[in-house]
């Protein structure tokens, strides 16, 4: 004999579009159970700096706020030391990558809304540290004691932001180390280093080590 639902598929259907709506729901609610996390970014924000934890964020239930200059689409960038080029390379090349757009401009964010802040790296840095609504916004994490996460040229963000005085422990990629010790912290060559509310990786590529762990573990216990 035949499973009833088998005979009657609309009764089925409509078991499974409950079971959908009750999972999307519960998805939902576990989202509005997390906070929002705050992504500033440019045009030349670097795409593997930016794109991973931007979804790795929004799989634990956090809402990842991508901001900019302006609410607008903007251009990412790929950078790497290309490995077997004819002429090589001392430093990293730049080359098109992704867009990813904003959803708010630095102006109308309201840091108090925000659980923590993620600095990803890129040429976006160099021009974003210029702009005085996001370093106001930085400031917030900064004495307000929230996570905040950077990787690469991101230090150059916080740095701005006089998040590193007073001897702040913190590693970047090594061409950036004078961004840490000349703004009153303190380079440590390592691939990823937790200093209180500050945790930061070298490059992309040191996103193997407990980099991501610990910062998901001080937005969870920032949300308390």
């Amino acid at each position: 004999m035949r499973p009833t639902f088998c005979r009657r598929p609309w009764i089925a259907l409509l078991v499974l579009a409950f079971a959908a709506t009750v999972v999307a729901s519960a998805s939902a609610a576990d989202a509005k159970k997390r906070g929002k996390v705050l992504m500033p970014i440019g045009d030349a924000t670097e795409t593997m700096d930016t794109l991973y934890p931007f979804f790795r964020l929004a799989e634990e239930g956090f809402e990842v706020v991508v901001a900019g200059p302006e609410a607008r689409l903007y251009n990412m960038v790929l950078h790497e030391v290309p490995p077997n080029g004819d002429v090589p390379w001392d430093i990293t090349q730049e080359t098109k990558g992704y867009h990813i757009q904003a959803e708010i401009a630095f102006k109308d964010v309201k840091p108090e809304e925000y659980v923590g802040v993620f600095l990803s790296g890129g040429r976006a840095p160099e021009y974003l540290r210029y702009d005085k609504d996001l370093i106001r916004v930085i400031q917030h994490f900064v004495k307000e004691d929230k996570p905040i996460a950077v990787v690469c040229h991101g230090i150059e963000l916080i740095a701005a932001a006089g998040g590193l005085e007073g001897g702040r422990k913190a590693t970047t990629v090594a061409k950036c180390a004078l961004d840490i010790t000349q703004t009153g912290g303190v380079y440590v060559n390592e691939p990823c280093v937790v200093d209180g509310n500050l945790v930061s990786a070298g490059t992309w590529h040191n996103y193997d080590t407990k980099f991501f762990k610990v910062f998901i573990e001080k937005l969870k216990a920032s949300e308390k």
